[in-house]
């Protein structure tokens, strides 16, 4: 099968989320990398990208060249990854998806509610796909654990708890250090600090999972150590359409945790834990049984879950194989076989509404607030 030309924006040399797109979308043999603007500063972006075996007549100097150099091509790129800073999303997106170019933004999609619904209707009328980098739901037997729930394994999903808490910024001493402050400025970051970094990551998991939206939350924002002005920490209830109840907590300042990104699922006839420091396991019981342990590349599990594993049972898969997978399933979509798997961009713009109501919530002591965005209510 001809590989797909893939072109990147951002995630240049020393960047922390670039080798994964690197290393994810041409695991499979699917995309080759064949354009980039990869650095603001354009001459080093344009070495680097040549280093990685671009042409040097499309390693840009940035994005604007980019979109010019590669619409007046034949051999266009087919896929544009958008791995710049989260400012800069919505306007590099809206560009490339005007032109027909399909689109992977990393997340935060967009930086408010109104521009991620501005994207969605581009998307829309341009008839381009536009999806966005929640690469966890990508996980083969995260996938397993939705395929259970859509074929009423557990029966109805009642409750959801949710978690994505480490400790790496919660020593004041380094709360001056660039890396971190920035998290923390609403200058730099927008309206909401960890919530809006880690904690939308564990909300879509959980409407991705249950297979079902947010519509109302409930939020405690706190910021632990003084100097920052957005949260390090939230606690956040949530209410979904179809009536489960939710419970997530996000923090940076949980000192002893790593990763600390988990999830469970309870329903009427059974539960489900994934935890993406072990992410080949899930730990199910049914009602009335034993906990049983599924282990990714055994057999029995759904296609869903076994066309995206590509090593043996008790060899890890870890996060750059995650990224891949949505990659597999971009370079479906684009020859024309699309799965409902894939993060859109109406994931995106509720992601940013939920952020936006859990800010509003927060700052009026928990009320409990509206989280869909205005277009989808």
């Amino acid at each position: 099968m001809t590989k797909l030309n893939w072109g990147m924006i951002g995630g240049g040399e020393g960047s922390q989320i670039g080798p994964a797109h690197r290393l994810g979308a041409q695991a499979d043999g699917n995309f080759v990398l064949a354009a980039g603007a990869l650095d603001m500063d354009a001459e080093k972006g344009r070495a680097y990208a040549q280093s990685l075996g671009v042409a040097a007549d499309r390693a840009y100097a940035n994005w604007q060249e980019m979109l010019e150099g590669e619409r007046a091509r034949e051999d266009r790129v087919d896929l544009v990854t958008v791995a710049t800073p989260n400012s800069t999303h919505f306007e590099i997106t809206k560009a490339f998806l005007e032109a027909g170019f399909n689109v992977l933004c990393e997340k935060p999609m967009t930086m408010t509610v109104e521009e991620g619904e501005e994207i969605v209707r581009v998307a829309e009328a341009s008839g381009t796909i536009c999806a966005v980098n929640y690469c966890y739901s990508a996980y083969p037997m995260v996938r397993e654990m939705r395929q259970m729930v859509k074929t009423g394994q557990i029966g109805k999903v009642r409750l959801v708890v949710a978690n994505f808490s480490h400790g790496h910024h919660g020593d004041a001493s380094d709360a001056d250090n660039p890396r971190v402050r920035w998290r923390y400025d609403p200058a730099m970051a927008g309206v909401s600090g960890q919530f809006a970094d880690c904690g939308i990551h564990a909300l879509n998991m959980a409407s991705f999972i249950a297979g079902d939206e947010v519509r109302s939350l409930s939020a405690d924002f706190a910021s632990t150590i003084p100097s920052r002005t957005l949260e390090d920490d939230a606690m956040v209830n949530f209410r979904m359409e179809g009536g489960t109840v939710g419970r997530l907590w996000t923090s940076s300042v949980a000192i002893g945790r790593q990763h600390g990104f988990d999830i469970q699922v309870f329903g009427e006839t059974g539960g489900m834990r994934w935890a993406s420091e072990q992410p080949n396991q899930v730990f199910y019981t049914p009602v009335g049984g034993r906990t049983q342990i599924m282990e990714k590349g055994e057999a029995g599990l759904s296609d869903e879950a076994a066309r995206l594993s590509r090593v043996a049972i008790a060899h890890p898969e870890g996060f750059p194989l995650a990224v891949a997978n949505i990659y597999v399933d971009l370079a479906a979509a684009i020859r024309g076989d699309a799965r409902n798997a894939l993060p859109s961009a109406t994931d995106g713009l509720r992601s940013m509404a939920a952020v936006y109501a859990a800010v509003e919530s927060a700052k009026a002591d928990g009320t409990w607030v509206d989280a869909r965005p205005p277009m989808l209510r």
